[in-house]
């Protein structure tokens, strides 16, 4: 982020002792980053004094989770922030960044990326990206054509531009018992396997504007996969995030690039996931068969 010039303002004594007390419980560097934006406006402190301030609300024992935490990290699964909890994280936001923020607004925030992302446009006064659809794993498993124990996404955010998956590696995978004796390692081609299937779940979900119809969730094939680079063995206990994004999508072919990542390390890259697919076949009106087959009766007649 840059500085921005229209937030540059002075700050008065009694302001800066009111902020150095709203934020007496945070970080010495919090409160110094804090300090820095209402006097200088620059924007980059932002990520930081957000960072500090839901530190501040965390249990001692999952504070360090904020450590080098990538966006994905979860506000109420992996931080514990429940809504009455992040509406107090809200309050000192709004009083520390001098801005409002309404409630209805915090609906959709669910990782630090999201909140990151939603305090940057409200300070540039920009509208916000398009809202992501949250898919919970009830409705994978209802949408998916594959079935478990053969289903590697656990929950996703799908969007036109981007998707993301998510999948915690339990160490029951049935796999797992053979690769490799006695050291559980998660196989690549299962996690090719995983950006596979979001893509698909992106297709079924998303489409796109020139299909002519839905997508068949009985007819998607994996077609190849180009460009694939590993750079970390994942074991159980790793929580992967899975990104894919579309490159082209034109009947009958799919194709997307996919990433996966394990906190803020990289794990795996695909330059080129292919995907074969239809779209549903056009329903007949059942009413205008009805009145046709009378018509054709009335004519033989």
């Amino acid at each position: 982020m840059l500085m921005d010039p229209s937030h540059k303002k002075s700050i008065t004594v009694e302001e800066e002792a009111n902020l150095k007390d709203a934020l007496k419980r945070c970080s010495p560097k919090t409160v110094e980053a804090a300090l820095n934006y209402r006097k200088t406006g620059d924007s980059a402190q932002v990520p930081g004094i957000i960072i500090g301030i839901i530190e501040r609300f965390l249990e001692p024992d999952i504070r360090p989770r904020l450590q080098n935490a990538s966006n994905d990290i979860r506000i109420l699964e992996d931080l514990g922030v429940d809504s009455l909890t992040m509406v107090e994280v809200v309050m000192l936001v709004e009083e520390t960044l001098d801005i409002s923020i309404n409630n209805d607004e915090l609906r959709d925030l669910r990782t630090l990326g999201d909140i990151k992302t939603f305090i940057d446009c409200k300070l540039r006064g920009v509208p916000l990206p398009a809202k992501p659809q949250y898919v919970t794993v009830e409705e994978i498993d209802t949408l998916m054509p594959h079935g478990q124990p053969f289903i590697f996404l656990q929950e996703a955010a799908v969007a036109p531009t981007e998707s993301r998956g998510f999948y915690q590696i339990a160490g029951d995978e049935f796999f797992l018992e053979g690769h490799f004796k006695h050291n559980p390692v998660f196989p690549a081609s299962i996690m090719l396997e995983a950006l596979g299937q979001l893509a698909v779940l992106h297709l079924l979900k998303v489409g796109h504007p020139d299909l002519t119809a839905p997508v068949d969730s009985s007819k998607i094939l994996f077609s190849s996969c180009d460009g694939v680079r590993c750079h970390r063995i994942c074991k159980p206990g790793d929580r992967l995030t899975l990104t894919v994004k579309p490159k082209r999508i034109k009947h009958p072919v799919a194709a997307f690039e996919g990433s996966i990542t394990c906190g803020t390390e990289k794990v795996a890259f695909a330059e080129e996931i292919s995907l074969r697919f239809d779209v549903q076949a056009e329903q007949a009106d059942p009413s205008t068969a009805t009145a046709s087959g009378e018509s054709d009766r009335e004519s033989d007649i």
